[in-house]
């Protein structure tokens, strides 16, 4: 599995998130409450939201 990482769509470092991608999918947690867990989303999921990102469709 690979390392966690923050995203580079985070704003600053107070307030952002970190993403752990994987081949099945990806897992995303927040940075200042990683005791809380992560949400975990498919492959396909996660190529949607990037490609969402990637569109401005947020």
């Amino acid at each position: 599995m690979s390392e966690w990482h923050k995203s580079s769509y985070s704003a600053n470092g107070a307030n952002c998130v970190e993403v752990r991608e994987h081949a099945q999918g990806a897992d995303v947690r927040d940075t200042r409450h990683r005791a809380a867990g992560h949400l975990s989303f498919s492959p396909g999921e996660w190529r949607a939201f990037l490609l969402d990102l990637k569109s401005d469709r947020f």
